[in-house]
Order: structure tokens, then C-alpha cells, then sequence
């Protein structure tokens, strides 16, 4: 089952009321708009910009494992890779598990599974994040990534334990352990237990296991096993270390900023879908173009929310369609006007939801 019928059947059972016209008013003028703009997916630009990111983590990679002798090489080397992490994850595997990097399946299930040469799993990925947090963004119980266990508050939904006074200081630090998370824990976990936010998840068979356990081989031997051929164990460990933690607060705090914040919607009361992906999502920084580039149009949430598979180098000019059309069927939409203003609404968030109701 393709993962756009997945979401559309999960949409229909869970019951989205209609929007009277807002997601068909939406999907003409922004129709209107790509016609005029060049094709959906498929563009030279995005070719060029993933030929751009891979260079930039072999270099970073090739330099840090074959060049570097000491730390004044190596810790910028291992944060260039790091940010290079990042970039293919926001802009290759995101693109291409959302279908949207190519017109061609192939090409985008290869650029999907980019997350496996990363430590991640592509398999685990499509339905943690396609299917569960898009089809239900911010729905407690049912939507994944505001699921923290009893670490952190992200729902005023969610129970609270005292110690989530201090949330709003505690998880900056704590952000930098999402990817190795990731990579050493969640995924492993998730096909162990079968289920997924109380959902029974599928393990992976055939071709979808073996990428799945040659991704992780790769990686441990890319991130491990190659470097102590050249480094010492605890300078490889170091390094690891640094490189998963600056790549986890870069993932973590991305994401957050655009639906962990004061005027993201959260709640069982769904409405209609559009009008759900528009006010669960929160843009931010629409104007900084350098920003934009690196982070996939992931500042531009609304938009990717609204229309996934479109590829993400269109959002800046859909941007003025969508909240447009927005102003005019009374759907709230809400962007920040910069970076660190985006910060900040997380850092509020998280001390609001921290405190006692």
C-alpha cells in the first residue's frame, strides 16, 4: 500500500470533518501557480543541490578519517560533517520518502533510503513520519514525534511530572541525543516491539530487511569500524559523539520549531484535514533564503503539510498562495519572522507546558 493511500485511508477512518471548500480552493490556485513554475518534482536544481550535499559529506568525512591529526582538524571537520548530516537529511531522504524528489519511484526510494547510509532506517521513517505524524499532526496518542515518554511535556494532553518545571532547560542538552537515539536505539525497538504509538507496525521482509540491516552494517562500519583503522578508539568514540550531537540538536530543534510551539495547534478536535495541517504547523523565517536552502523548506511547514510531494524548492513561492487563501477562508496561519523568534515560541512552549495547568 503506497503511503499516500495509507494516509488517506487512516484519514477517512478517523473521521476529518469537511472544510467547505478550502483544501479543493487550495489545490486549484496552487495548481495554478506550479503550472507556471516548472514541473512538481524531477527539477535539475534539486540533482544539483544533492550532488552539492554528498560532496560536502565526503569531503567533510574523507578529511576527518584520512586527514586530520589532531583536534584543531578534526572537531570543525566533525561538525562540517555533522551539518552535512542534516542537509541530506532535511533536503535527499525527506524529499525522496515523501515522493517528491523525483518523478521517478525509483529514484526516490534510493534518495529515501540516503537515512540508511546515515544510521537512520528509511523503513522505519516512511511510517513514523509519513503516515502517522502527517495524517495526525500533534495528536496525542496517535502522532509519534511528541512522544517523549515521561522525559518532556509536548502536549498539554499529556500527563506532568514535576520535574517538567525545568523542561524548557534540560531538553536543549538532551536534543543531542536524537540521533544516536536513532541510530543505536529507536529503530531496533520499534521492529522489536511491533508497534508504533500503540499502532501494530509492520517489520520489514524481503529487500526492505536487507536494506534495513546493510544500512545499519554501513554505517557502523563507516562511523567505527573504518576510523579505527587510522584513529584510536576513544578519539573515533569522541568524534562520534560530537558529530550525533551536533546533527541531533540541528534535527531536533528544526522540527520542534515548526509544531512545539505556542501557536500550534494540538487537541482531538480535528476538524478538517487541510485546516488541521495548516494549524498544527507554524512557518518560520520565510525570508532567509541561505536558511531555507539548507533546512529543505522545512522553515516552510505549512506548505510541505499541505502538499507533501510536491518538491520543497516551490514552497517560497507557494508560500503567498497558501496564506492567502488561508486569510481568506478564516484558517489561522502563523509564521515567525525569524530564526531565533521561532526559538524563542519553543523555549515559551516548553516552559508554558512545564508548569502547572
Amino acid at each position: 500500500m503506497s503511503t499516500q493511500l495509507e494516509a488517506r485511508v487512516a484519514v477517512e477512518s478517523e473521521g476529518y470533518g469537511r472544510d467547505e471548500g478550502f483544501h479543493e480552493t487550495l489545490r486549484v490556485r496552487v495548481r495554478e501557480h506550479l503550472a507556471s513554475h516548472g514541473p512538481v518534482r524531477g527539477l535539475p536544481a534539486i540533482f544539483l543541490k544533492t550532488a552539492l550535499l554528498f560532496l560536502w559529506l565526503a569531503a567533510s568525512y574523507g578529511l576527518l578519517v584520512f586527514a586530520a591529526q589532531n583536534a584543531w582538524q578534526a572537531v570543525p571537520l566533525a561538525v562540517s560533517l555533522a551539518l552535512a548530516i542534516g542537509g541530506i537529511g532535511f533536503n535527499v531522504q525527506h524529499d525522496g520518502s515523501h515522493g517528491s524528489f523525483s518523478t521517478r519511484p525509483a529514484v526516490n526510494r534510493w534518495m529515501a533510503r540516503s537515512l540508511d547510509l546515515l544510521g537512520g532506517s528509511s523503513f522505519v521513517w516512511q511510517r513514523k513520519h509519513n503516515v502517522l505524524h502527517h495524517t495526525w499532526p500533534n495528536l496525542e496518542g496517535v502522532d509519534d514525534d511528541i512522544d517523549t515518554g515521561t522525559l518532556a511535556r509536548l502536549s498539554p494532553e499529556q500527563p506532568r511530572r514535576f520535574y517538567h518545571r525545568y523542561q524548557h532547560l534540560y531538553m536543549w542538552p538532551l536534543y543531542c541525543f536524537l540521533a544516536i537515539k536513532w541510530q543505536l536505539v529507536d529503530d531496533f525497538a520499534t521492529l522489536l516491539r511491533g508497534n508504533m504509538s500503540g499502532r501494530p507496525f509492520p517489520r520489514p521482509r524481503g529487500i526492505e530487511l536487507v536494506v534495513f540491516l546493510g544500512g545499519k552494517l554501513t554505517f557502523f562500519g563507516l562511523a567505527f569500524v573504518v576510523p579505527l583503522l587510522f584513529h584510536s578508539f576513544w578519539n573515533v568514540l569522541g568524534i562520534y559523539l560530537l558529530v550525533s550531537a551536533v546533527a541531533g540538536i540541528i534535527l531536533s530543534v528544526v522540527f520542534q520549531l515548526a509544531h512545539c510551539v505556542p501557536e500550534a495547534e494540538t487537541g482531538r478536535a480535528l476538524g478538517s484535514w487541510a485546516t488541521r495541517q495548516v494549524q498544527s504547523s507554524v512557518d518560520f523565517a520565510r525570508g532567509n533564503r541561505l536558511l531555507g536552502w539548507y533546512v529543505g523548506g522545512l522553515n516552510l511547514q505549512i506548505e510541505h503539510h499541505l502538499f507533501p510531494q510536491v518538491c520543497h524548492l516551490h514552497y517560497p513561492g507557494m508560500a503567498p498562495v497558501v496564506e492567502a487563501t488561508c486569510r481568506e477562508f478564516g484558517v489561522r496561519y502563523t509564521s515567525h519572522p525569524s530564526f531565533r523568534a521561532a526559538v524563542a515560541a519553543h523555549f515559551h512552549q516548553l516552559r508554558a507546558l512545564g508548569r502547572a495547568d
